[in-house]
């Protein structure tokens, strides 16, 4: 969409949120009592609000990370991939926060009974970097005891851990918190610096952009090398990684690159296709 064309319609939504209600969270506990296999750690659920049922199917499919694309119209943080599919009534707290802070509560301060490791909420700023994240940042405070913070040089764990990824205009007001309840996706580019994990936990890159490989054939020796340089590199450092623009289409090309990502130890495997990859991952117990 050209830059006109999206803030014409940001401006011409922004006007009819004065009136607009949120939809009430009311299927926020739905599958809070799923007993059965551990955690998806590994597992992130790519565009995970497009699904039917946002944030709750990729915990039903026991997923580790989820992923929120926000817009800052009219002082409401949206959540939607393109400015068209933009609704009042699907904001952040209604399809995310409100509903993982319902089951936090229900689970004593967990999100997965039994495991306290916390669910990794990845929001990506799709509006002006800076202004959103510091809307953002407002928003995220409401909810004490929910997330991962950082105070005064110390990570502070919480039930859910809040990374923020898209325009990277939200780095400098980050950075320059001594307190925040979020952190920073950084890119491979992050590894020649000194951004420590309690600023950056997380690497994310374009698998497109640094791989030739999709999956058909041998994964080239050279490339598979690269793969596990950049893991132990990242992991060197006390950071996660992850890459999107994986093949994800079902079959054996994308079960390939996802063995091999397994195999070079990523911790993250992107996908859209929440059954494929716990089905993926469940028949692999050691991933």
């Amino acid at each position: 969409m050209a830059r006109t064309t999206r803030r014409r319609a940001l401006t011409t939504l922004g006007a009819a949120l004065a009136g607009a209600v949120a939809l009430p969270a009311g299927t926020a506990l739905a599958g809070e009592d799923r007993r059965g296999p551990r955690p998806l750690w590994r597992a992130h659920a790519h565009n995970d609000y497009e699904h039917p049922r946002p944030l709750l199917d990729a915990l039903d499919h026991r997923f580790g990370s989820v992923e929120a694309d926000i817009y800052l119209v009219g002082g409401r943080l949206l959540v939607a991939h393109d400015p068209e599919d933009l609704d009042p009534a699907r904001t952040l707290e209604s399809l995310y926060l409100d509903p993982l802070a319902a089951r936090v509560r229900a689970h004593h301060g967990r999100v997965y009974r039994g495991d306290r490791r916390p669910l990794q909420l990845l929001v990506d700023i799709k509006t002006e970097g800076a202004a959103t994240y510091l809307e953002l940042d407002r928003r995220l405070r409401r909810y004490r005891h929910l997330f991962t913070t950082y105070a005064h040089g110390r990570v502070h764990p919480g039930a859910v851990t809040v990374v923020v990824s898209g325009d990277r205009a939200a780095r400098a007001p980050m950075a320059a918190q001594k307190t925040r309840p979020a952190f920073y996706d950084g890119r491979l580019t992050d590894l020649g610096t000194s951004a420590p994990a309690s600023f950056v936990p997380l690497i994310s890159d374009n698998w497109t952009l640094n791989f030739t490989w999709q999956g058909v054939g041998a994964f080239p020796e050279a490339e598979r090398s690269k793969l596990r340089d950049i893991v132990g590199a990242v992991h060197a450092r006390g950071q996660r990684v992850r890459f999107w623009a994986t093949p994800d289409l079902p079959g054996a090309a994308r079960d390939a690159v996802w063995g091999e990502l397994l195999a070079a130890g990523v911790d993250h495997l992107n996908t859209d296709d929440l059954a494929g990859l716990e089905a993926f991952l469940d028949a692999r117990r050691g991933a």
